[in-house]
């Protein structure tokens, strides 16, 4: 038992740690697309618009009121993984923005849109296995999470849809970059998320696909 235990524990911390490095690959495979980023990134743009500064300012401004308001109603969604998230996602984007950089300088629009497909689909698996390996996620996701699984507001997916809409929306208000890859985002990641936490990470985490 206790050594089902400790590989489980060290299961979840690798779910993590790869998560949210993916998160952050993904986000540099987002920007170099440039056809529209993911809405949280859409809704910080936006804001940071409104006070003429940048968006490494107002992601930490943003990320830091969403945290403080997730450690008072659920503090539970805080942990290893947040702060793994807060430290290298941006880091991770980085060096697959530039790496996309070094190997297409001026990529076509086929190129453009692989980019954004690996981006959505790849920041949807990415988030499944860091919400599933359950040591803590990103503030903004935990806010959907919350509403789903503590106030039984709506399934998670619908959660999620109304609150990447709202970023959007908001994003779109004030100059923040929109396009494709925002919408899409918004309106399927809480579904597909959801079939990744189905159908890939609870089985590799639990060994079987748990009954909903």
């Amino acid at each position: 038992m206790e050594k089902n235990e400790s590989s489980q524990k060290w299961k979840r911390i690798a779910m993590s740690f790869f998560g949210v490095i993916v998160t952050g690959f993904c986000i540099g495979a987002f920007q170099k697309a440039n056809l529209g980023t993911d809405p949280f990134t859409c809704f910080v743009t936006g804001i940071a618009n409104i006070f003429h500064s940048t968006y490494s300012t107002f992601y930490i401004i943003v990320t830091g009121a969403l945290l403080v308001g997730v450690f008072f109603v659920e503090k539970h969604y805080i942990g290893i993984a947040t702060v793994i998230n807060l430290f290298f996602t941006g880091m991770a984007a980085d060096l697959m923005r530039n790496t996309l950089d070094g190997l297409f300088p001026a990529p076509g629009m086929a190129a453009r849109i692989a980019m954004m497909l690996l981006g959505i689909f790849g920041t949807c698996f990415a988030a499944s296995v860091y919400f599933t390996a359950d040591l803590g996620v990103s503030a903004y996701d935990a806010w959907s999470l919350i509403a789903a699984n503590k106030y039984k507001l709506l399934p998670f997916r619908l959660c999620r849809i109304i609150s990447d809409s709202v970023c959007v929306i908001i994003g779109l208000i004030f100059h923040a970059n929109i396009g494709l890859g925002t919408v899409i985002t918004a309106l399927f990641m809480g579904p597909v998320v959801q079939w990744f936490n189905t159908n890939v990470s609870e089985p590799f985490l639990y060994g079987h696909r748990l009954k909903e």
